[in-house]
């Protein structure tokens, strides 16, 4: 995504709810929580609205990339 501002726009959200500071994934009861203890330290969305645009989703895919959306207004 870096140097291509399309793709942030297409890949990020400014609506959620709460937010998750992480300096320890591996150690934070809340990373375990929210099944996100893997994930790199940094901030992250509780839940967000919007989804990926299908071409993104696919592209992740064929990366190794499982991609579970944190939408909570779509229930799927």
């Amino acid at each position: 995504m870096k140097g291509n501002r399309e793709m942030v726009y297409d890949c990020t959200s400014s609506s959620f709810d709460g937010i998750i500071a992480m300096m320890s994934p591996e150690d934070s009861w809340v990373s375990k929580w929210q099944r996100i203890s893997t994930f790199k330290p940094g901030v992250y969305a509780v839940s967000v609205t919007g989804r990926l645009p299908q071409g993104i989703v696919r592209e992740l895919k064929s990366r190794g990339v499982a991609y579970k959306s944190r939408d909570t207004a779509i229930k799927t």
